[in-house]
């Protein structure tokens, strides 16, 4: 057996622990640096998902008869115990001027519009959410008059539809409000940076859309008790995300709040 030392080796060795190091060490003493140039400043930490009250949005997800009515075909269980909460958020964000978008879905009776996992359920004859139904409509409850009627070929053919002051409702074809749509135009255009999301069927469509939302680097509120088929997995998932999570009285309050 050879006694021989292989400095190569052990140079290298020496030589990626070092640089390791000397990384790390950078790391360290350039986050010291940022926290003490903030402390010594007066500056407050660099802080990317709290929302801003004057830049948001109520975004509200497929509450639409079918969906949502007691009895309806494609009823999602729990969402008509949601509406009320909806409604007062609705009701804040219309006495303060806020912006609100109505996203909904429109099926094709044939199909041809719908996501392959309920195409066939239309092609067999289901009616779920068919243009100019009323199963289509929004809730009664969340319109700002029950006359209100949507304008199914305007919507599907990717115009929204304007329900009142700074309100309007646009047609999406899949699960995210962002896919297929012009939204975050509109939001940007709208000086948005906040959204505030409620709505029907946390697992499909909301949760996509706070993905969809995120990846665009929008700041996000999501009503907790505002949105139908919410579990505690789903919550821990969107607050890793950087999702605020509020009930409907902290999110009034904070709508409400004059600072």
């Amino acid at each position: 057996m050879s006694n021989e030392f292989d400095f190569s080796t052990s140079r290298r060795t020496v030589l990626k622990t070092s640089a390791a190091a000397t990384v790390a060490g950078v790391a360290l003493a350039t986050g010291l640096s940022d926290s003490a140039k903030a402390s010594e400043s007066g500056a407050k930490p660099r802080d990317y998902v709290s929302p801003n009250r004057e830049r948001s949005v109520l975004i509200t997800i497929d509450t639409q008869n079918d969906f949502s009515l007691h009895g309806a075909p494609a009823e999602i269980p729990g969402t008509m115990a949601v509406v009320p909460n909806i409604k007062r958020g609705l009701e804040a964000f219309r006495r303060k001027g806020l912006p609100i978008i109505h996203v909904i879905r429109l099926y094709q009776p044939d199909g041809s519009n719908v996501d392959v996992a309920r195409r066939k359920l239309l092609q067999d004859g289901a009616r779920i959410v068919n243009p100019g139904t009323d199963g289509a409509e929004l809730v009664s409850d969340l319109k700002r008059s029950a006359s209100d009627r949507l304008d199914s070929a305007a919507l599907l053919a990717g115009h929204s539809q304007q329900v009142g002051p700074k309100e309007w409702v646009i047609y999406k074809p899949r699960w995210g409000a962002f896919y297929g749509t012009n939204l975050a135009d509109q939001l940007r255009e709208l000086g948005v940076d906040t959204i505030v999301l409620a709505g029907c069927n946390y697992p499909n469509c909301p949760r996509t859309t706070l993905y969809e939302a995120s990846e665009r680097d929008f700041r996000l509120v999501m009503l907790t008790d505002a949105v139908s088929g919410v579990y505690d997995k789903g919550l821990q998932e969107m607050k890793a995300i950087g999702v605020n999570l509020m009930t409907t009285d902290e999110a009034t309050k904070w709508v409400n709040a004059t600072t």
